[in-house]
Formats: structure tokens, sequence, C-alpha cells
């Protein structure tokens, strides 16, 4: 078989060149705005406050450090905080790679997500119920395997059915039939790669149904894009996607604690502000 029969097998089973997306959120928006790394109540009060200072929508945080790191009050607090706002808070779930023992992690962000083993697994599934039962309706995932299981949860009824089931950054999405299996293991919001071109995104849009996340100024741990003017036709043909801001130039502060506190702030709150660059841009092609 040679590459253009392999494109035309490939097309044949849906995996075609993508297009401008017609899809938008339920709302009708086509982008919405996520800030990433938002650590705990402090974080996300300083979040708001800033957004709030600049005339800007947020629309979801979300935190890296893990369930495990939050106790009861601070996941309460920061539920509160979004109900208030109108802003969805999604949490990651578990141990990871990254952080446990084995080595591999060590020199292949790849597998810096995933769950290690059954009793790993088990971890993020406590978790996910101890975060439900708290009231949280939108979880970060970092496993193929825990995303299978939870999305088989939820179809069974033991998890809300309304559950926000985000793969992460650490979970690689490259191409369209990488992204149809995630949506069908579960996801219901599907965080790409983050050095996609245009016409990939346009792909994975073309066989999905979900929302897609990504980042636009990503973490230097992930590649260091700083992509501003690709924001237009992201959105052209990603919609509907959230639009994530990353910081290049910026420490790795998981699992956060005290002695971040005020690094995480600093960074939430010019996170907010890198957002305000991105939107300036939207409404400039709005008005041209």
């Amino acid at each position: 078989m040679n590459l253009r029969e392999a494109r035309a097998l490939l097309a044949d089973r849906g995996f075609g060149p993508g297009d401008s997306s017609t899809r938008t959120f339920p709302d009708g928006s086509p982008y919405k705005v996520e800030i990433p790394s938002c650590e705990g109540p402090r974080v996300m009060t300083a979040v708001l406050e800033e957004a709030k200072s600049r005339g800007i929508t947020i629309d979801r945080v979300s935190q890296g450090s893990g369930v495990m790191m939050l106790t009861d009050g601070e996941i309460e607090e920061m539920l509160s905080l979004g109900a208030s706002a109108g802003v969805e808070v999604c949490l990651f779930l578990g141990p990871r790679g990254a952080w446990d023992i084995g080595g591999q992690a060590k020199v292949s962000a790849a597998v810096g997500g995933v769950a290690r083993g059954n009793d790993q697994v088990a971890a993020s599934l406590c978790d996910a119920f101890r975060a439900v039962e708290l009231g949280v309706r939108s979880l970060l995932v970092g496993d193929i395997g825990v995303l299978e299981l939870l999305g088989a949860l939820k179809i069974e009824g033991e998890l809300p059915a309304d559950l926000v089931l985000k793969t992460s950054v650490l979970m690689p999405l490259p191409n369209a039939p990488t992204a149809r299996l995630y949506e069908r293991l579960g996801a219901t919001s599907l965080n790409v790669s983050t050095d996609l071109p245009v016409p990939v995104l346009a792909e994975i849009r073309s066989v999905t149904t979900v929302p897609i996340d990504m980042y636009i100024e990503v973490p230097d741990d992930q590649g260091g894009h700083v992509r501003f003017y690709d924001v237009p036709e992201i959105v052209r043909v990603a919609a509907p996607v959230y639009l994530k801001m990353g910081l290049r130039n910026a420490p790795n502060i998981y699992p956060v604690g005290a002695h971040l506190a005020g690094t995480a702030e600093a960074l939430g709150r010019e996170r907010v502000r890198r957002a305000e660059l991105i939107l300036r841009l939207l409404a400039e092609q709005d008005e041209a």
C-alpha cells in the first residue's frame, strides 16, 4: 500500500481533511476561556479578581495538583467561587507516573500522567468519587484506562451523567483517530497535543462532537509555543474550543502548597492577562 492508497483508506473510514466548524457551545459561543493551574481557592480568587478588573469572562478553571492535594473545605470553597462566578471547576485525578517511584516518567513526559498499576487506578477512582460527593462535576483525567472506567461508571449510573471528563495534555492526542477513540471511551472535553497545526485540528474536529481544549500559550515542559496569532484560525476550524492560557518561562508548581502560594497566585493573574491579549485579537478580527 502506498501513501495515496493509505490516505484513501483513512478517508473511507471517515478520517479525511477538515474544514470550518459550524459547531458551538450550547450558548452559541464558538470559544470559551480556560485558566489552568488554578491550584486552590486562593489562586482561584486571584484569577477571578484579575478577570473582573480586566472585564473579561473566565469560563473554566482547571487544577493540576490533584484532588488528593486539596482538603474538603478547599474543594467546597472552589465550588462556591465557581457557582458565584459561573465558572466550571475541573480537578485533576489521582497519583501519577511523574510522582511515582518508577523511572520512565523521569525521562519521558508522555507517561507523566499515567496510573501505574491497579492501586493507582483505584486511587484515581477514590479521588473521582470523593470529588463528586463534594459536588465536583468536572474531572481532569491523565490515564486512558481510568478514562474508560469513568466513562463506563457514568453509563452504569455510578457517576453523574453530567460529569465532565476532560483529558489531560499528558494523554497524547495528536490525530483524529485518537480523538475519536477518547470520545468513545467517555471523554467530554479533548485536550489536544500542543503542537498541532491548524489543518490537523480541523481533522480532529471533523470526527468529534465534544469541545476541544488547547493551550494557546504552552508551558515549557509541553513545548513552550506562543500561538496568539493562530487563535482566529483555531476558533474557525476547532469550535467549540476552550482557549487555554499556559505560560512560558514559568516554574512547574505541582503539587502546590503554602510554600508556593505567592508564585501560584502571580501565575494565575498573568494567565488572565494573557487571555485578555488573545481576546483582543479575536475582537479585532470580528471588526475587520
